[in-house]
């Protein structure tokens, strides 16, 4: 999946950009304040997509 999708979809879904890493950017969901990184490669695989968005508390798109 492409990096701006998922992105989009995050924060479509109410979680926004809390910080930026030197590698990753940190993403929070304010409703349950969960916390993920989000690696800043164009392409981040399908089973990373699963794990960041289960550490959010959101759906997969």
């Amino acid at each position: 999946m492409k990096r701006r999708r998922l992105i989009k979809h995050l924060t479509s879904t109410g979680c926004h950009l809390a910080r930026h890493g030197r590698k990753h950017d940190i993403f929070t969901n304010p409703e349950n304040g969960r916390k993920a990184p989000v690696p800043r490669h164009q392409d981040v695989k399908n089973s990373l997509v699963a794990l960041i968005c289960r550490q959010l508390g959101v759906r997969r798109p």
